[in-house]
């Protein structure tokens, strides 16, 4: 989109253009987590599938641009002292809070919706997103460790969705690498911040005082390695190589009996594994 810059800011000003850029386009692709369950659940080629999959898609990417606008509208004054940020539409005043959270109310409303025609479980999960957002932003983003977790349990709850609106086994492998993964972008995120705010980074986001350069270098290691050892202790064990006959995963193709891949449960048995809570 030409008259939409990277940096937040709309050559014309126009009230469309401002608000399409508060929806975070850009972020959407961090919803494309629902498709583990398309993929790796053996449904790829199932048109039906495909469909469902692609309207999860949809719902989240409706419900964390809600997030977004609520975010904005929180953080506005706070916002005006950022470097980058004080170009953001809310924060500039060119979208009143106002019509930012009435859009979200809209979106919120039809991913709901959505999610409910899709899946009744589906809709318990966006709500439950949704919460745990809107607690995110404004109150759990300033409490330090918690932040970060929040968000990667937003990578989880997008994961087990896709999941669940196609009735597929979720594995446990699925949701620590998931968690993992999430967890380690969002402390690269939080190092990247401190490393652009300097001194400044506590009035701009209080958890970030009590991070400093070198915490966040261990943790990102930590995390890191973490998530390596994860998958490389999944794709070595003796379940594994009894599936797949060799311990190298990542270099097979997904085939339409591939579902233990990603969901770690034969098709046929119960859409929870045992020894995990439906809810």
């Amino acid at each position: 989109m030409s008259d939409v810059s990277l940096h937040g800011e709309t050559p014309g000003h126009g009230l469309a253009a401002d608000l399409l850029v508060s929806l975070r386009p850009d972020q959407w692709t961090k919803n494309l987590i629902v498709f583990a369950g398309l993929v790796f659940g053996g449904q790829l080629l199932e048109p039906s599938a495909v469909a469902r999959a692609g309207g999860t898609f949809g719902i989240f990417c409706a419900l964390s641009s809600a997030m977004y606008l609520v975010n904005d509208v929180g953080d506005r004054a706070r916002d005006r002292r950022h470097p980058v940020k004080a170009t953001r539409p809310i924060a500039a005043g060119r979208v009143s809070p106002a019509v930012a959270l009435g859009t979200a109310g809209l979106l919120i409303a039809g991913g709901a919706a959505l999610a409910f025609l899709l899946a009744p479980r589906l809709a318990l999960l966006a709500l439950v997103f949704v919460g745990l957002l809107i607690l995110y932003s404004r109150v759990l983003k300033q409490v330090v460790i918690l932040d970060v977790l929040v968000i990667a349990i937003g990578f989880v709850l997008r994961a087990v969705a896709g999941a669940v609106v196609l009735d597929v086994p979720i594995s446990q492998w699925l949701l620590v690498c998931t968690l993992l993964l999430a967890l380690f972008l969002a402390l690269t995120k939080r190092r990247q911040e401190i490393g652009v705010l300097g001194a400044e980074a506590m009035q701009h986001r209080p958890a970030l005082g009590h991070y400093s350069p070198q915490i966040l270098d261990q943790l990102v290691t930590i995390v890191a390695a973490a998530t390596l050892v994860s998958y490389a202790v999944y794709t070595t064990g003796a379940e594994t190589l009894e599936k797949f006959g060799t311990d190298l995963v990542w270099g097979r193709a997904p085939r339409k009996d591939a579902a233990e891949w990603g969901f770690g449960v034969p098709r046929g048995a119960p859409a929870w594994s045992s020894g995990r809570s439906p809810d």
